[in-house]
């Protein structure tokens, strides 16, 4: 029996791709335009072809703020990660308590990002702020608004506990799915916690934790608003990450031909990362 194959129903996508287009590919190629030409104004364009994108890599300030963002997302990664799964750990599986301790892991990530910023100006302020009284009642000479280490700091909190909540929720999504016959086998055995975290639990949540490192390199990578809302950059360029940085050169100087190719340039990295990511799960899942 022949199958007989209907394509009508193509014609539902063309809205989504004629949509994509306009949001991504036309916006795109604007800044692939801006960043091979220099204008001078009165919309006159001048061929500068890949001299932008030499300005920008050979630039002692695309490598600091390069720098900046590769030790901000390190950071980030390095203690939202274990935290994350650690809290998982802990979360009942069963009982009412569940209900509470997803809702109240979900919260943070309720609250939009420039309120998340501004929450923490004020409650990190060093005169009336709950946390920066706090930490000058302590002894400790406290002030992220003129201290680079306190203002490290207090970005880096902030982030914690703005985004450890997506790494909770997703490992504990992991840690439910896995069947309760594993378990039962560690319990004969005689496993210690440690082995079963590390033999059953550890091994079934390498998607998850793929996806979760993924997510939050990229969201931690590309950070802006609540780093701006929280410092500015400062103090100096202390918090100048590259999103702050491709800002001020396409808004404040608008020198729109470096930021352009600085833009694609940002593009790239966060492309190429997310292939290694992708190719390490599609490896995982063959084996």
């Amino acid at each position: 029996m022949n199958k007989i194959s209907n394509q009508r129903a193509w014609w539902l996508v063309v809205p989504v791709v004629v949509l994509v287009a306009f949001n991504a590919l036309i916006p795109l190629m604007t800044v692939v335009n801006y960043s091979v030409q220099e204008t001078f104004g009165n919309n006159l364009f001048f061929w500068h072809g890949v001299g932008w994108f030499e300005q920008v890599l050979t630039s002692e300030r695309f490598h600091a703020s390069l720098f900046r963002q590769l030790a901000f997302t390190g950071m980030i990664l390095i203690i939202e990660v274990p935290l994350g799964i650690a809290v998982a750990l802990c979360m009942p599986r069963k009982g009412p308590w569940v209900s509470v301790c997803l809702v109240l892991m979900a919260l943070p990530l309720l609250i939009p990002w420039n309120v998340v910023g501004a929450m923490w100006n004020i409650f990190a302020l060093p005169d009336i702020g709950l946390l920066g009284r706090m930490i000058n009642g302590l002894g400790i000479d406290y002030n992220f608004t003129q201290q680079p280490v306190a203002a490290w700091s207090t970005t880096v909190l902030m982030d914690v506990w703005h985004w450890t909540s997506l790494v909770v929720l997703l490992t504990y999504a992991g840690l439910c799915s896995i069947p309760d016959a594993y378990y039962q086998a560690a319990r004969i055995d005689g496993a210690s916690s440690w082995s079963v975290f590390r033999f059953i639990q550890l091994p079934k949540l390498k998607r998850v934790l793929t996806i979760a490192v993924l997510l939050r390199f990229m969201d931690s990578f590309m950070i802006y608003t609540e780093p701006f809302v929280l410092t500015g950059g400062g103090p100096g360029n202390t918090t100048t990450f590259l999103s702050i940085d491709l800002v001020k050169i396409a808004l404040g100087q608008f020198d729109l031909g470096p930021a352009a190719a600085m833009s694609l340039i940002y593009f790239l990295v966060v492309l190429l990362v997310c292939w290694v990511f992708y190719t390490a799960m599609m490896r995982n899942e063959e084996q």
